[in-house]
């Protein structure tokens, strides 16, 4: 690899870096922001908001690649994406200087949700813009190994985020850092920003651009062309259903569904989830780069496919072995504890709540939200007509009343549930290096194996979609797919995969989530997909 195509890699993945850096500050400070911009309402409803301003930048992610994917396709990869660095860093470090709802109220929270809106929109097209820039410059059979840099990009972009925040946190104090000491790791990020720009300004066009841009063959109208003719539109869909939004369940589950099963689900601490799921990246961040070279060896399509149906094989025994060795009290008790909802069909409603909005008033719904949130594997089982909601746990009845959860979970408690807070027998880490403990080294290593399928799927993806498409339309073709996805089913995963918990009862349901977009995407991929590890991209307008 030559010293110009190493800068060409860099320059091309800290913009992911700040895309992982962003992703993980707004994640671990959800609760700090909503209550910063949103105090106007009361707490549980601040968290929703925060997260529903999160979501929002996934949403419109693929309205970004449609934008900046034209803009890349009629201009060029090297002007579009210093663009969409600078609306991503600046968007980043202007909430770290926003004035918060106490001091310009109800602004505060529009611009914090437009700030991420434009994120979204930038990171649509950025993401499009490294893959192809990288694949343009990368020499004949090493594309799969080149792009594959731009993939190991998340844990730098994690790591970063965690030390910022762990090493404010120390120095200001958790009273100060909740007030204010929150925005320095986003003012920070303006440094990020200087060096991305300062390196990306020094680059030349893609080759492959260039020599479109000389010949006069560069496409006028590249959104007519990738989605307006069918010859094209079948591979945008082929790429979405037959390659990324596998890809995209797959890794989400294997990150994000993980930390928030582990959290939300089996009450590890927040501290100890985030250092188990940092350890498993640690150990399979070099995986995406081995995956991407030996896609250039025997092709995109069978490493990635593979590990779609690898990971939906393996799902329900893998998160069965983290429960049991991150929680087992937990575990024994949804295997030996009878939880049954007794109520009337008709006074029962749906708990499915992938946004988490719906406030619950029928007992029914309120019982079974109380039993979802606590971790308890539970059935409902239909009453007579008009009865009254009862709870039975094992032989004893708990009749639904005012003081019902406090009853509940003694009866819980009694029959072997742990209480709530309990942290005997949860897996604990005390520092960040504490990972010999057999308990600790078991999870690591479960949670090493869901990021390895991650490093199967995501690491030749980048080369399998540039190789997919011509170059005159390649980026806005690419960046759809990609950020349909990723940003709609991979984003919005680990919320919908907890509202199928909630709504039945059962801690594992929300694994047929991924595991069914997984085998579609298998599927579709092997039967329909070509092979294009060979295609000389350069030649292919």
């Amino acid at each position: 690899m030559t010293r110009e195509e190493k800068k060409v890699i860099f320059a091309s993945s800290l913009g992911t870096v700040f895309e992982w850096y962003d992703f993980y500050l707004y994640g671990s400070l959800a609760a700090i922001i909503g209550a910063q911009f949103f105090s106007a309402y009361p707490p549980a409803t601040r968290d929703i908001f925060a997260l529903l301003a999160f979501a929002a930048g996934f949403l419109v992610r693929p309205f970004g690649a449609i934008v900046f994917g034209r803009v890349g396709d009629i201009v060029g990869r090297k002007y579009t994406f210093l663009v969409t660095i600078l609306i991503m860093g600046l968007s980043t470090f202007i909430v770290g200087i926003l004035p918060n709802a106490a001091s310009i109220g109800i602004a505060a929270p529009i611009i914090l949700i437009a700030l991420r809106l434009a994120q979204g929109l930038a990171l649509g097209g950025e993401y499009g813009g490294a893959a192809t820039y990288v694949a343009e410059h990368a020499p004949h059979g090493r594309r799969g190994f080149y792009t594959s840099w731009i993939q190991t990009t998340a844990t730098l972009g994690l790591f970063l985020s965690l030390i910022v925040i762990l090493f404010t946190r120390t120095i200001t104090g958790e009273d100060a850092f909740k007030e204010w000491g929150w925005r320095v790791p986003f003012l920070v990020s303006i440094a990020l920003l200087g060096v991305s720009i300062w390196i990306r300004l020094q680059l030349s066009e893609s080759p492959t651009f260039q020599k479109m841009k000389d010949e006069g063959t560069t496409s006028k109208a590249p959104l007519k062309e990738a989605f307006g003719q069918w010859s094209n539109l079948k591979f945008v869909l082929l790429a979405l259903f037959g390659l990324v939004a596998g890809q995209g369940v797959v890794w989400y589950t294997g990150q994000f569904y993980a930390l928030f099963f582990l959290q939300s689900i089996l009450k590890v601490d927040g501290y100890t989830s985030n250092l188990l799921i940092a350890w498993s990246l640690v150990f399979g961040t070099g995986f995406f780069v081995f995956f991407g070279w030996l896609s250039d060896k025997i092709g995109r399509k069978p490493i990635i496919l593979a590990g779609c149906l690898i990971a939906a094989a393996s799902y329900f025994p893998l998160f069965n072995m983290i429960t049991t060795y991150a929680n087992p009290a937990l575990e024994k008790a949804i295997q030996n504890v009878r939880v049954t909802v007794v109520a009337d069909p008709g006074n029962c409603g749906s708990l499915f709540n992938p946004v988490g909005t719906r406030i619950y008033t029928a007992p029914c719904d309120l019982a079974r939200d109380f039993l979802a949130k606590s971790s308890v594997k539970y059935t409902t089982e239909p009453g007579p007509a008009g009865s009254p909601v009862q709870l039975k746990v094992n032989d004893q009845v708990v009749p639904y009343s005012p003081d019902f959860a406090k009853q509940a979970a003694a009866a819980l408690n009694a029959a072997g549930y742990p209480k709530a807070g309990a942290t005997a027998g949860v897996v604990k880490m005390n520092h960040p290096f504490d990972i010999f403990s057999p308990q600790v080294a078991a999870v690591i290593g479960l949670l090493f194996i869901l990021v390895l399928f991650v490093t199967m799927v995501y690491g030749p993806i980048a080369a399998a979609l540039v190789e997919l498409f011509p170059a005159r339309i390649r980026y806005t073709s690419m960046s759809l797919p990609y950020h349909i996805g990723n940003g709609w089913f991979g984003g919005l995963l680990p919320a919908t995969s907890f509202a199928m918990v909630a709504a039945t009862g059962d801690i594992y349901y929300g694994l047929w989530y991924p595991i069914v977009i997984a085998l579609m995407t298998f599927v579709i991929g092997l039967l329909f997909v070509p092979e294009t590890k060979d295609r000389n991209i350069d030649h292919w307008h």
